[in-house]
């Protein structure tokens, strides 16, 4: 569909995290045409008069309308010197060079960035998602996360026929509708959790959503209008691929990541530690860094349950009245309900 350049403004960012470039063009692209709405519209008022019949179908139409087809598609204007995500993400560092790749084939023209699919094979807690919030930062675009071990709902990607009951568009739709972008990061966690036995596959939409070229005439079944889905960033996530079909797989880059080693897991922990300490206010009161047996206790510990226990961490260290950590202060995994342990 049309797209068009235009200057985006700059925006600050503290001092203490400067980007590591800057997105001073965008593209704007139509991610629908008008023209297949109104006669969408038109159909359904002559069909149901003055009636309530569908009426939430009618208020997606006069949405879709109200606010416009044209949505930002960005990316970076250079390929961005990305020390820092491997600083962060020192277990992603092969996932990292292939968007650096892409995002090299995007400069210096009018393309724009197309990122082959992802999946990002690996046990739970490794920071797989995690690592997509860092590449929708990275793009400067919107991420959009879609859990397929919590969701049972076979149209939660594809959206279900308006004439059901509770009848109501896809988080892809939603992505693109109702988002400020036509190159969102939509994250599918846990692929291999969807519940392709069901009566509606959940991965059905997936087969057209992950090629290049149907991608760009998606139809959502609630809104049945051609939606240009083209330049979605796909990034999957499952455990095992064992669960995930054949022609799916073969639609994407999979890359298994491994769990941080114990130097990697070190780094992370203290990377967490003054990230934390940063985001927040009361994060001046402690040091810049923890001392070495608090990053021993973290370093067993998965990305994910190493934030939780940082914060449990900070917080017991406030009530003491303290402006540093302890060992004690983080919570023990497994022992007994008298702390917070964590569960996986």
């Amino acid at each position: 569909m049309e797209s068009r350049s235009l200057v985006v403004a700059q925006t600050s960012r503290s001092s203490e995290c400067p980007p590591p470039f800057r997105l001073p063009i965008a593209q704007v692209r139509s991610v629908f045409d008008p023209s297949d709405v109104e006669r969408r519209l038109g159909k359904l008022q002559a069909a149901a008069g003055d009636g309530r019949e569908h009426e939430s179908l009618r208020g997606t139409y006069e949405r879709m309308l109200e606010r416009g087809p044209e949505r930002f598609q960005v990316k970076p204007s250079g390929v961005p010197g990305m020390a820092s995500l491997y600083d962060a993400l020192p277990n992603f560092t092969e996932v990292l060079d292939d968007v650096r790749r892409h995002v090299a084939l995007s400069q210096d023209s009018r393309d724009g960035l197309e990122v082959t699919p992802m999946l990002l094979l690996g046990p739970p807690g490794i920071g797989k998602t995690h690592f997509a919030k860092h590449l929708a930062d990275l793009i400067g675009t919107g991420m959009n996360l879609v859990p397929m071990g919590s969701m049972t709902a076979g149209w939660l990607l594809s959206g279900s026929a308006s004439q059901w009951k509770g009848a109501r568009p896809g988080k892809v739709f939603e992505a693109l509708v109702e988002g400020a972008y036509a190159n969102p990061v939509i994250v599918v966690d846990e692929i291999d959790k969807a519940n392709c036995d069901a009566q509606y596959d959940p991965l059905g939409a997936l087969y057209g959503l992950l090629e290049h070229d149907t991608a760009g005439a998606f139809v959502d079944e609630f809104a049945e209008v051609p939606i240009d889905a083209s330049q979605v960033v796909w990034i999957t996530t499952a455990n095992d691929p064992r669960g995930i079909p054949d022609p799916i797989l073969n639609r994407m880059n999979v890359f298994e990541v491994q769990p941080p080693s114990p130097a990697q897991a070190r780094h992370i922990a203290l990377r967490l530690y003054q990230s934390i300490r940063a985001e927040h206010d009361w994060g001046s009161r402690f040091g810049e860094t923890p001392h070495d047996d608090v990053l021993d206790r973290l370093v067993p510990l998965a990305p994910r349950e190493m934030r939780r226990a940082l914060m449990v961490a900070f917080g017991n260290a406030r009530l003491d009245a303290r402006a540093e950590l302890r060992a004690d202060d983080l919570p023990r995994a497994g022992h007994g309900r008298s702390r917070i342990g964590f569960m996986q």
